[in-house]
């Protein structure tokens, strides 16, 4: 792969109109993060679960504010990186200036796929399709389409939502840039080739749109049997964002929570530092604890200074890999080529978030709640779709919002409109939804 062609201003569904870059303060990448800042399904991200149960008393962090979280962190690794590579002579395309924009956007796309319910609403479509009423609809698929609802995935459904023209949309979804797109899509290539990774990046639906994505961007085809792509190199510093931001930020949760005691989180964030090398830290450290006794203000001071490291270590760890990465062999995320001790550290902040966080009995109830009521609501509107005539289902088709009302005949394209408009639905709705159609 080469910068000078991975970095297009052109827009999904528009590549041929007159570039308006030049005639206006912004740059099409910054109207890039613009046009989703303002969009419906970014700000529904505010209502839709990270890891803990949506507030009450004590405010943790949902999918909107990891996102802008995320997206920081981005903004300032694509900035770093693009000050890297100006230095190279090689590089002639003028938009290597606005690499923060481009992964900033990424960023902030990075969740808007996800359904309700956090990563468990994506196990709960699932198995609607393969233990729930959903497997009577088997024989009306294709293999690959059948794939894609049996590992339903969010990466996948973020991809869909941003590039496919939905009823009364335009021609290339929210005809974001090329470059946007290819950044975003952290496993390129179908269900069907996911293998080991369990995890795949665009539907069948949309397989045509990256093939076009990929091929304006002069992104290899590593293997033409699978359809697997190369990653696009800002891939990995959207990745590297997102790893960096949830688990840290989980930390904090967790101790405002009282999941947590202070030592423990205290300690998991001075293992990024040693005494020896980070003497300086040390030095602030105690400044800034001899002035400041608040214990969420001393975390989070702690936790800025551990992003801080982390942004400047993967941020190495890119540059020196660089070849690997635009040849397309680069194995793993950067964050598991950190040095020793930040990985380490890494490892330990991960190994108690699986045992102390994420096993908490708040965040399995709404995982066990997420199954429930989206398999009534899949079982519901699949069932209307599918058989519209009668008056009860005629209703339920008229509460779908225009945009995912089914404008086909063909059972796949008709079922796909009810997972657009149940994965498109924020924790509350959905409850509420459930509880209408089952009287409660």
């Amino acid at each position: 792969m080469d910068w000078n062609t991975l970095l297009s201003p052109y827009r999904l569904g528009s590549k041929h109109r007159e570039t308006l870059s030049n005639a206006v303060a912004r740059s099409n990448f910054q109207r890039d993060y613009d046009r989703l800042i303002f969009s419906a399904p970014f700000r529904r991200l505010q209502d839709k679960t990270q890891v803990f149960p949506l507030p009450g008393s004590i405010f943790v962090h949902n999918r909107l504010t990891h996102s802008l979280e995320v997206a920081s962190i981005g903004r300032s690794l694509g900035d770093m990186a693009s000050r890297e590579l100006q230095k190279n002579n090689s590089i002639t395309n003028p938009l290597i200036y606005e690499l923060g924009a481009v992964v900033s956007a990424a960023c902030l796309a990075h969740d808007i796929g996800n359904p309700p319910f956090g990563h468990s609403g994506e196990q709960a479509i699932s198995h609607f399709f393969t233990e729930g009423k959903g497997v009577q609809f088997r024989d009306r698929m294709s293999d690959e389409e059948w794939n894609d609802l049996i590992h339903f995935e969010g990466n996948a459904n973020a991809f869909r939502l941003l590039a496919h023209p939905f009823n009364g949309r335009r021609t290339g979804g929210f005809s974001l840039t090329y470059t946007t797109l290819a950044s975003l899509v952290k496993y390129p290539w179908p269900s069907t080739s996911m293998g080991k990774k369990k995890k795949y990046g665009f539907f069948k639906s949309e397989e045509s749109t990256y093939d076009e994505v990929a091929n304006v961007l002069n992104i290899p085809l590593l293997d033409t049997e699978k359809k697997i792509y190369a990653r696009h190199p800002l891939v990995y510093l959207v990745e590297a964002a997102d790893d960096i931001a949830y688990q840290l930020m989980d930390l904090e949760d967790a101790l405002k929570l009282g999941i947590l005691d202070l030592k423990t989180v205290e300690e998991l964030f001075m293992n990024f530092f040693d005494v020896g090398e980070d003497t300086r830290f040390y030095e602030i450290k105690s400044s800034v604890y001899e002035e400041v006794s608040d214990v969420n203000e001393r975390i989070a001071f702690l936790r800025a200074t551990v992003i801080s490291k982390l942004i400047n270590q993967v941020l190495k760890v890119f540059l020196e890999n660089q070849s690997q990465i635009l040849e397309g062999n680069f194995e793993g995320n950067l964050v598991k080529h950190l040095p020793e001790q930040s990985l380490v550290a890494f490892k330990k902040v991960s190994a108690i978030s699986l045992d102390k966080i994420y096993r908490q009995p708040d965040v399995i109830a709404i995982e066990l709640s997420g199954y429930h009521v989206l398999d009534s609501l899949l079982d519901a509107f699949t069932t209307a779709v599918l058989n519209p005539a009668t008056d009860y289902n005629s209703k339920l088709i008229s509460i779908m919002p225009d945009q995912f009302k089914p404008q086909s005949v063909l059972p796949n394209e008709q079922i796909r409109s009810v997972l657009d408009f149940v994965s498109s639905m924020t924790d509350l709705y959905a409850v509420k939804l459930h509880r209408m159609i089952k009287g409660i």
